[in-house]
């Protein structure tokens, strides 16, 4: 037997595993972001890809729709979008003199919003609902989304022309921002090797119920008291960094991370805790993805933009200053 499978919810870890490998069998690189989006998947959280052209976020993102199963749809953000075209719209039928509900594209497990940010504001709008939600309003008619739902977006952070930069309250909605890089000259080499000839193609692994099942088992994650009381410190140290001895962030955070940012610790930490093959929740799980729940969601001062200063490297420096618990599990419980 494995130690995944001696550890509680082992074969729940040993099946993300395996979802893990079949997505990396055509994702050269990149384990960081193939390792995000199961997270979000399993805490039911949307996930921000962000990079430049041709680092394989879509191929990333349609790869792990087809190993997890379920319905799929890619949206291909342009700034003539107007919502009908993604939530649905009322469409009148002479034949019978009455107007029928057309659903979007938006009706789908898995929803690729790529390129986002050069969607237009009403879109944006639109979409609010369907991401915090899970539904939509039709001529007075709520429509649920079919469940399990996550919208995977992607964003070019260099692009300035034709452009929207998405506000505030909408990149509070995503669970995770995550940064994708060039690969390394190594795994350059594994992609003209594994890409030229034959590209391997994705095998099914699971199926929604089987995620739906696996995200409840995320939820009975146990979560300490201590660890409890770590997140909110975290959190806190963004809203009044002098109280946690960093008193050179004041002039850096002009409004600290969301309560959604606490929640998205704790959520995200358990799914990472259940994918390590563990039902408890460690300060590590929360420490190592604090950076990317915690960095879109800062709002810094003019100044601090002015220079460039990096919310990502902010979140580091909070972990850094801010001691996590020393927390002993029974692990033979």
């Amino acid at each position: 037997m494995s130690v995944a499978e001696e550890l509680p919810g082992g074969n729940d870890a040993a099946l993300l595993r395996q979802s893990l490998d079949e997505v990396r069998r055509v994702i050269v690189g990149q384990d960081h972001m193939v390792e995000r989006l199961i997270v979000a998947l399993l805490a039911r959280g949307h996930c921000l890809l962000e990079g430049v052209p041709g680092v394989a976020k879509t191929l990333a993102a349609s790869t792990l729709a087809t190993v997890v199963g379920g319905t799929f749809a890619r949206i291909q953000f342009t700034p003539d979008l107007v919502p009908s075209d993604i939530v649905g719209t009322r469409v009148f039928h002479p034949s019978n003199e009455k107007f029928d509900v057309e659903l979007g594209p938006v009706f789908v497990n898995f929803l690729l919003a790529d390129e986002i940010n050069r969607a237009p504001a009403k879109v944006q709008s639109a979409l609010l609902e369907v991401m915090a939600e899970r539904q939509v309003t039709l001529a007075g008619v709520t429509h649920p989304l079919p469940r399990p739902f996550i919208v995977l977006a992607t964003q070019n952070p260099i692009e300035s022309e034709g452009v929207y930069p998405l506000p505030e309250v909408q990149r509070d909605r995503f669970l995770f921002r995550v940064r994708v890089p060039h690969p390394s000259a190594h795994e350059e080499l594994e992609i003209l090797h594994r890409m030229s000839v034959k590209p391997p193609v994705p095998e099914r692994v699971l199926d929604p119920d089987k995620l739906l099942a696996l995200q409840e088992a995320a939820e009975q994650v146990s979560v300490h008291q201590l660890v409890a009381d770590y997140v909110v410190r975290l959190v806190m140290s963004t809203r009044s960094p002098a109280d946690y001895g960093l008193s050179d962030l004041i002039d850096t955070i002009e409004i600290g991370v969301s309560p959604r940012a606490t929640l998205g610790l704790v959520s995200a930490g358990r799914a990472l805790a259940l994918l390590r093959g563990r039902d408890y929740l460690l300060p590590d799980d929360v420490r190592d993805v604090a950076v990317d729940v915690m960095s879109h969601r800062l709002m810094l001062t003019f100044d601090a933009l002015a220079d460039g200063v990096d919310p990502e490297q902010v979140v580091k420096q909070i972990l850094q200053a801010v001691p996590p618990p020393l927390v002993v599990w029974n692990q033979n419980r």
